[in-house]
């Protein structure tokens, strides 16, 4: 990959893409598994341009294309949301905003006595090169929410999802290479992997 500033060529590996998030737990999350394709992720440490939207695919394109456009990268940008069956798919692509608001905790006050526990947590993963049109994938995995919090790993909601495939465990109950086999992020960028991979 060669990228032109001012008459001047920046060579990097092929395979190499850069990461735009300010989460140092996305990103190792990424990372860890991009690089069981031969993809080296690279962190680009900054806060990415977010557009209010209702879906996760038109917020991670647009932060990608602004970033390739800004930084004269290949990049990707990535965009989650947990969604709760009963609250109508909120906190969804305002969760974000919500964790910093009230947090967890304050989502499990809101879930107090609701039977219906049925949650999903949904990642876009958007990849674009300068001058170029994005190019989204998405993963999504199901489960419910939890009664209390548990564990210590993970981030953002995961003390509070259960998903179906985790024997009964939280997000955070598990280290990073158990959730990065089935999480929503990890779908999303395995699906992401596989297409860049195919194109050198």
């Amino acid at each position: 990959m060669r990228l032109n500033r001012g008459g001047d060529t920046l060579r990097e590996p092929d395979r190499t893409v850069y990461f735009a998030t300010s989460n140092r737990g996305k990103f190792t999350e990424a990372a860890l598994l991009a690089a069981k394709f031969g993809v080296q992720l690279k962190h680009l440490n900054v806060e990415k341009l977010e557009i209010q939207a209702d879906k996760l695919t038109e917020i991670a394109s647009f932060a990608a294309a602004h970033m390739a456009s800004s930084k004269g990268r290949s990049v990707v940008a990535e965009d989650a949301g947990f969604f709760v069956d009963a609250l109508n798919g909120f906190p969804g692509p305002y969760s974000a905003y919500v964790l910093q608001k009230i947090g967890w905790a304050g989502v499990l006050k809101v879930m107090q006595g609701v039977a219906d526990r049925k949650a999903s947590f949904q990642a876009a993963v958007a990849y674009c090169q300068p001058g170029k049109h994005p190019k989204c994938f998405t993963g999504i995995v199901k489960g419910t929410v939890s009664q209390r919090a548990k564990g210590r790993f993970g981030f953002g909601f995961d003390p509070i999802f259960v998903p179906f495939a985790g024997n009964g465990r939280t997000f955070a109950e598990m280290a990073a290479d158990e959730k990065n086999s089935f999480s929503h992020r990890a779908k999303a960028f395995t699906k992401f992997c596989r297409w860049f991979k195919s194109t050198r």
